[in-house]
């Protein structure tokens, strides 16, 4: 192709590239959005939001309680949409002797927790 008839097709080929990005951009995104909706904190067994979630919202959960996860349940990977700080714990009895990091709310994402949490705490 001559660099006339390059620079004539440029701004075609310069927008067909820019379409191509934002739709694969967005797919990208859409794939690893977790189905976790506002005013819940959710975790799955697997990294980047994988297997069936564990939810919790203050409909079923109380803030300043220890809430162990089920024993067969380790959570690693959370979304947390409530609108409260949540610690995760490593122990199911939220103790502070295994590993704990408390995450602030409003959206905050971790698709591959640093340890396996095994029990949270919703503050008030």
């Amino acid at each position: 192709m001559s660099s006339r008839r390059l620079r004539s097709h440029l701004p075609v080929l310069l927008v067909l590239a820019l379409a191509g990005l934002l739709t694969s951009a967005g797919a990208a995104q859409a794939a690893s959005e977790p189905g976790c909706q506002k005013g819940e904190f959710c975790l799955w067994p697997a990294d980047d939001y994988g297997g069936t979630p564990q939810r919790f919202d203050l409909r079923t959960a109380n803030p300043g309680e220890c809430i162990p996860l089920p024993a067969e349940f380790a959570g690693s990977s959370f979304a947390n949409l409530m609108s409260r700080d949540v610690t995760v714990y490593q122990s199911e009895e939220c103790s502070t002797e295994g590993d704990f990091i408390t995450y602030p709310g409003g959206g905050t994402f971790v698709p591959d927790a640093p340890f396996l949490v095994r029990g949270i705490q919703i503050w008030e």
